[in-house]
């Protein structure tokens, strides 16, 4: 039996407002995670280990680093056909650029008809799960409907911060309702509902229709969530797929699957992290039956030195990436991303630093994550005193305190 045609498109325009100032210059879809990955290094991987592999990025905002880690990172095998490439906003169908997830997908419907793909994913960017998209794909077919949306079981009690998704109990989706205040429990489950994903399967037509008409109506968001898939509900014509269970990726645990986390705010971003390094973690990285793909500089292998009372490099419960020393100094609960410098007597906890960073000799570091090639001056205190934060630094709701790329850090006779 030929196999259908299934064509992936990743949105990845994200301005990421609420991860500033992670997101002053690069688009939320690439700024970093885990120490050696972007988030869209995720969406990529499920829809290749999947076995999609002609896959569009859609991009907006910010892109050049975006731009820049796909074609270095994400290079198919073109003999076979595969590839991975970024088409930015190009103004397709009128002198403006894209007015939301819809419309990105509509000002490219040229690429859609080149590819004549019977089946669209359509996926977000910047979350963090694993998912066997093949699956989701069978069980549109089996369906018969226009959409397939994948549905992630949460407490009813956090149905307001989520796009709702009702059953009809037959898998067809009865309503999709924006963050109720009144959600509509679990047949199966009243104490649960089932929040969007923010990830599709399309019929190939019936989403070129539903763009269509949405295109032409002046009143709409262009939003795919809250446009598209509303008005296919309301015709009948959308289905729900249950990630936790019906989607069995290879390698899950029982601890681990499921796991879907949306990192658009500080204190998301950084507790998504501390996941990372639990013992068992709740996300694992560690998975090789369903890789996480993406580019490893050529740096040698961490370094941790000196073994004197006091003066020992050490990092617990920590992910270290290549290139790091750790020299003389303590890392506890954290994500040391390459090439990151921890000098003597410094200490680093329930932090994330990103590549290049330094911590000088004697400081402290706790609650934070430092971006790109800052460098804190010996004997320097962050995440110590909150009201001395944040009269230097950006602290999120949750109090963490956050050093945006390059940033200056006022050194002890600065201040």
């Amino acid at each position: 039996m030929q196999q259908p045609k299934v064509f992936g498109v990743v949105l990845a325009g994200g301005e990421g407002k609420r991860l500033a100032p992670l997101t002053r210059d690069r688009a939320k879809p690439a700024v970093p995670f885990g120490g050696a990955y972007r988030l869209v290094d995720f969406a990529l991987s499920n829809l290749v280990n999947s076995g999609y592999r002609r896959i569009v990025v859609l991009t907006q905002y910010k892109s050049h680093s975006l731009d820049t880690h796909l074609a270095r990172t994400w290079r198919m095998s073109p003999m076979l056909g595969n590839y991975v490439a970024p088409v930015p906003a190009q103004m397709r169908t009128g002198k403006g650029w894209f007015a939301g997830s819809a419309d990105a997908v509509f000002q490219n419907l040229n690429i859609i008809r080149d590819e004549a793909p019977d089946y669209i994913c359509v996926f977000g960017a910047d979350n963090l799960y694993r998912m066997d998209a093949s699956q989701m794909v069978e069980e549109h077919i089996a369906s018969g409907a226009g959409v397939t949306v994948a549905g992630l079981r949460v407490p009813i009690e956090q149905a307001s911060a989520f796009g709702v998704i009702e059953s009809d109990g037959s898998g067809r989706i009865a309503a999709f309702r924006e963050k109720p205040s009144d959600p509509v429990g679990l047949a199966d489950d009243p104490s649960q509902v089932y929040a969007s994903m923010g990830n599709y399967v399309f019929s190939t037509e019936a989403l070129i229709d539903a763009l269509r008409v949405d295109a032409e109506d002046e009143d709409s968001a262009h939003d795919m969530g809250g446009d598209i898939i509303t008005s296919m509900v309301a015709r009948g014509d959308a289905a729900v797929h249950d990630f936790l269970r019906d989607n069995d990726v290879p390698g899950s645990t029982d601890r681990d699957r499921g796991y879907w986390r949306d990192v658009g705010t500080i204190d998301a971003y950084h507790e998504a992290h501390m996941d990372l390094v639990s013992v068992h973690p709740i996300f694992n990285l560690y998975n090789l039956d369903w890789p996480i793909y993406t580019w490893h500089d050529p740096l040698p292998p961490a370094k941790f030195v000196f073994d004197d009372d006091g003066r020992r490099g050490t990092a617990v419960d920590s992910m270290v990436c290549s290139g790091v020393v750790v020299s003389g100094g303590t890392v506890r609960r954290s994500v040391l991303s390459p090439g990151v410098r921890v000098h003597s007597w410094s200490h680093v906890e329930r932090s994330v630093l990103l590549n290049g960073v330094d911590v000088g000799r004697g400081a402290v570091v706790r609650n934070a994550i430092i971006d790109k090639n800052v460098r804190i001056p010996a004997g320097v205190e962050i995440g110590v005193d909150p009201d001395r934060d944040r009269a230097r630094f950006h602290v999120s709701d949750g109090g963490v305190v956050v050093i945006g790329k390059g940033d200056h850090v006022p050194g002890p006779d600065e201040e």
